[in-house]
């Protein structure tokens, strides 16, 4: 899997002191590579694996903020405003990552100064995902949305196949639900609509999407 995202807009020189200062680290599924409340001691860069990015809310539920996968940065926030963490992130499956001390990556930061304006990039583009979602949430049903969120999917994570796009990402209908702030119930309902519209197959949480443009108008 190649990695993308915050490592890959690094220069060679700036990858190389990055990984020079950090320390790997494995987790296995299911194990949380940080926790919402703590306090922001490092950051740290996945190398392999997907994780979810989680918020729970006082009622106990979980939401679903965001899916990262290999090259994206993780908690940079609580380490730049120096704030408990605000939401915790979970491993789907075996990951690997670089973690760096928040002080050496405030010393690198200094060392490197092109180093913010890639930061600076990468939040704000996380900031922009963010707002788009809001705006969707505001305006959009449920169908729209899950329809919106698979198509994200199929883009970021999708392997082309003889029956369309695979999604190759463990992902349950609970965790759709808190993606799309919808109910689990309201979710299973616009699946099987997708699938009668035939534009998705689902299989033991294994989903194919069989037309990803039908899947974006139903998104709009």
């Amino acid at each position: 899997m190649t990695a993308g995202g915050f490592l890959a807009s690094l220069s060679d020189e700036e990858a190389a002191a990055f990984r020079s200062r950090a320390a790997t680290r494995r987790f296995r599924r299911g194990q949380a590579l940080m926790y919402e409340g703590q306090l922001g001691e490092e950051i740290m860069i996945l190398l392999s694996g997907r994780v979810k990015v989680t918020f729970t809310t006082a009622e106990g539920k979980e939401v679903v903020l965001r899916f990262c996968g290999p090259g994206d940065l993780l908690g940079e926030l609580s380490v730049l405003d120096e704030l408990p963490r605000s939401s915790s992130v979970v491993a789907l499956e075996s990951a690997e990552a670089l973690a760096l001390a928040a002080s050496d990556f405030r010393g690198l930061i200094a060392s490197h100064p092109e180093l913010s304006l890639r930061l600076l990039r990468s939040i704000s583009r996380r900031f922009r995902d963010a707002d788009r979602k809001r705006i969707e949430f505001a305006a959009s049903q449920t169908l729209a949305r899950v329809a919106a969120r698979l198509a994200e999917l199929a883009e970021a994570y999708g392997e082309s196949t003889e029956d369309g796009i695979a999604i190759d990402l463990r992902i349950s209908q609970e965790e759709l639900a808190g993606w799309t702030a919808s109910s689990r119930e309201a979710v299973a309902k616009a699946l099987h609509t997708l699938r009668e519209l035939e534009l998705v197959r689902t299989d033991r949480r294994r989903l194919t999407v069989t037309d990803l443009e039908g899947l974006r108008r139903q998104a709009v």
